[in-house]
């Protein structure tokens, strides 16, 4: 399975982004996706998950409320819709699935 992911940029605080990661394999559409983020100097943390059907997510507690994750498994994407964007958001985003992941998208936040 390859990930790409796409629709990081700079945007001031408050504003929003749309993050999509696109997977070339049809196998996505049996697996769990999840989006993590490495921000300056921290380790990679974890930010939202979706299972396979699409009907159960998670969060991280700091995103709850902002952050959206959907997935169309006829396209093999995964979407991480980003609102209220705070300057602590900063990062590199990846998605994953399984053991894979996506090369990351740089989300910068300025105050």
């Amino acid at each position: 399975v390859q990930l790409q992911a796409s629709g990081g940029g700079l945007v001031q605080a408050g504003g929003f982004l749309r993050l999509s990661c696109a997977s070339s394999r049809r196998t996505f559409s049996n697996n769990a996706m999840g989006w993590f983020r490495r921000a300056p100097g921290k380790e990679r943390d974890f930010v939202a998950g979706i299972n396979w059907r699409g009907g159960s997510t998670v969060y991280a507690d700091s995103v709850k409320g902002r952050f959206t994750i959907s997935r169309d498994n006829a396209k093999n994407t995964v979407y991480l819709q980003m609102n209220s964007l705070k300057p602590e958001d900063t990062g590199v985003y990846y998605c994953n699935c399984g053991t894979t992941w996506g090369q990351g998208t740089l989300v910068t936040v300025s105050s």
